[in-house]
């Protein structure tokens, strides 16, 4: 019988475009995102300010990138991840993923696996009340079986913040603030994943966590809040911003490990692949200690605290044990490396903008990019542009050359010094990547713009 649904899992893959291997040879998959944080809050990557033992654990015990890319902002990262496109191809509106787009949880819904996402959605284009806003079946269209949800269809207001007393949708269900009271979020969101995991430990399973933490507001947590009132009204700022961010950093943490911690319960680390990541930068009202120097964060920008951000791999027993790579990683390769671990052979219906990095968290050279490209129109009142990047240096559309590893706050344009043979020949290889891309987006773009340029076709820019 086993064997039968394995062949069935099979065809029903090759039919949707790709091809897969027998549920034994495929892992379970566990992508955590975090939401608002930068590799300065990390202790792996150089962190002073915060206690990240967990994901720590997990980067001395897998594989850690020290160059990974997002978008400057939540949206633009969350498309580009999930459907594995870059956002010239697919993002047109804040708050919004076109329900039409295949996603990685298509993908693998397809090929067998059984799929779930807990934590952010804010996809259904809400602010711009764009058609099917109010459908909470989007996570199902989306290639979800089951869903834990905060901002599905409804948007904020004075009793609907995401931590204290979370309204969250459920399975269909909407459970009112007043239903989760005293309750945090970030639990609920756990303790869902948790369960689904335990349901489905029998067969392959991908659960997507992009989590609430630690985006503002920055509000006490269950191990600093006290005896104070655990309703909505514990999710009002208040004068301790950066200690109840540092707050929020170490228990984010703390749920990570709750998560690695149920696989080794369930006894299904060997065979779970858990990738960590963040989907921008830190709030710009926070500043960190980093390596011996103070770091401002850059969510909404697209400098380096804007747009750098961790990557940590771990499968136990599989992963190369506390490897670090300068191999560079953007949002479009999660999806094809999601793939790679399942063993599906993309298809015509499947992107074409990221590689993916499997090989390198098995010890293997892989083919990694020699650049990361950043495509940048929110349409939420940010200055909008393009970038093209290698480890080192960093040419925007507009002409600007900088070298990021010595100038974190992008104060000394080399554009006109370009000098050595190094920084020469980055500079050519970059400029003919951006001349071979579609144009950088153009103003300050908002909830009112009319022009939303987007090339679904553009050829690959990779090269080889």
């Amino acid at each position: 019988m086993k064997s039968l649904i394995a062949v069935l899992a099979v065809l029903l893959s090759s039919l949707a475009g790709g091809v897969a291997t027998e549920a034994a040879e495929r892992p379970n998959i566990i992508l955590i995102m975090a939401d608002d944080v930068s590799w300065e809050a990390f202790g792996s990557y150089g962190a002073q300010d915060y206690e990240t033992p967990h994901i720590d654990a997990l980067a001395a015990g897998g594989v850690r990138f020290r160059h990974c890319y997002s978008t400057p902002i939540c949206t633009p990262s969350r498309v580009m991840i999930m459907t594995g496109q870059y956002n010239f191809r697919n993002y047109t509106h804040f708050g919004y993923l076109d329900p039409n787009q295949k996603t990685f949880a298509n993908l693998l819904q397809d090929a067998g696996y059984k799929t779930a996402i807990a934590g952010k959605w804010q996809l259904n284009g809400l602010y711009n009340k764009l058609p099917g806003h109010d459908d909470p079946s989007r996570p199902h269209q989306a290639g979800f079986d089951e869903y834990s949800l905060w901002q599905l269809t409804h948007v904020k207001d004075k009793v609907s913040e995401r931590f204290w007393s979370p309204p969250i949708q459920q399975n269909g269900k909407f459970m009112t603030a007043a239903e989760n009271d005293g309750k945090y979020g970030p639990d609920l969101f756990c303790d869902f994943l948790c369960d689904f995991m335990q349901r489905n430990r029998q067969q392959p399973f991908f659960a997507y966590y992009p989590m609430v933490l630690v985006h503002d507001p920055f509000v006490p947590t269950p191990d600093t809040i006290g005896d104070a009132p655990r309703t909505q009204v514990a999710n009002k700022r208040n004068k301790n911003g950066k200690a109840n961010f540092q707050a929020m950093v170490n228990y984010m943490d703390k749920i990570v490990g709750r998560i690695v911690a149920k696989t080794e319960d369930l006894g299904i680390a060997e065979n779970t692949l858990i990738l960590f990541t963040a989907d921008n930068g830190t709030n710009v009202s926070i500043r960190s200690r980093w390596n011996g120097v103070e770091i401002r964060g850059g969510k909404g920008t697209m400098t380096d605290m804007g747009t750098h951000v961790p990557l940590v791999a771990y499968q136990k027993g599989v992963t190369a044990t506390g490897q670090v790579l300068d191999d560079l990683v953007d949002f479009t390769d999660i999806y094809p490396t999601l793939a790679d671990a399942a063993g599906i052979r993309l298809g015509p219906s499947d992107p074409i903008d990221g590689r993916s990095f499997l090989p390198q968290l098995r010890g293997q050279p892989g083919n990694p990019r020699d650049w990361v490209l950043c495509h940048y129109q929110p349409y939420w009142n940010k200055q909008p542009g393009q970038f093209a990047r290698t480890g080192q240096f960093k040419l925007y559309r507009d002409g600007r050359f900088y070298q990021p590893a010595d100038d974190l706050d992008e104060s000394d344009d080399l554009s006109k010094q370009l000098t050595g043979k190094q920084r020469l020949e980055a500079h050519r290889k970059l400029q003919s990547l951006l001349d071979s891309a579609p144009p950088a987006p153009a103003g300050h773009g908002d909830r009112e713009t009319k022009d939303r340029p987007i090339y679904p076709d553009w050829k690959s820019l990779h090269t080889k």
